[in-house]
């Protein structure tokens, strides 16, 4: 049986596409991983900073980097979820921290705090553009797998359709916002 027409070369160049763009995506959270430490301890150096909401950015980036993120986590639906819950922890605790920061003058003062807290925002942009590229090439991807002929060549070959990000507060997102004009 000749393999043209099949689909199975534009499978292996749509993995290999999937598994360079995903790698790209762990880079960048390694990236924000990394900066955590310089964060928290310009932080810890603000008296009187709450305690809690630093507490909870550590123990958030501890549950995200205890993760194992391998290339075979975007064929494992559950474990895909698990890490994406833990990015959306160390996302959340990440911004609860520049919010509350905000209210320490000297920390805003603070160059150095400043410095990591641009970097903080241009990796949080470059992992948006990393997690958009990955779901563009998991579409390919899946596209591939679930079309007629080639998802013949998808189940001979085990070629499942790859986990995709997906927004945690799907429901939220989709109520229309309370608009109120009136004074206060």
């Amino acid at each position: 049986m000749p393999l043209t027409g099949c689909g199975y070369n534009d499978f292996q160049r749509l993995d290999e596409a999937t598994k360079a763009s995903w790698s790209e995506v762990l880079n960048q959270y390694q990236r924000r991983a990394d900066l955590i430490p310089n964060i928290v301890a310009t932080v810890k150096g603000e008296a009187n900073f709450e305690q809690e909401t630093l507490t909870k950015v550590i123990e958030a980036r501890a549950k995200a980097t205890s993760i194992q993120a391998t290339p075979e986590l975007i064929n494992n639906p559950e474990a895909f979820a698990k890490f994406q819950q833990a990015q959306g922890e160390l996302s959340g605790a990440l911004s609860r921290l520049l919010v509350v920061s905000e209210n320490y003058p000297n920390l805003k003062a603070n160059q150095g705090f400043q410095d990591l807290r641009i970097q903080l925002e241009g990796t949080e942009n470059r992992i948006t553009v990393a997690r958009n590229r990955y779901i563009e090439s998991v579409q390919s991807y899946n596209v591939l797998a679930r079309s007629f002929p080639t998802n013949l060549t998808a189940m001979i070959f085990s070629y499942q359709p790859k986990a995709n990000f997906t927004v945690q507060n799907e429901a939220q997102i989709s109520a229309p916002p309370t608009v109120d004009f009136g004074k206060k």
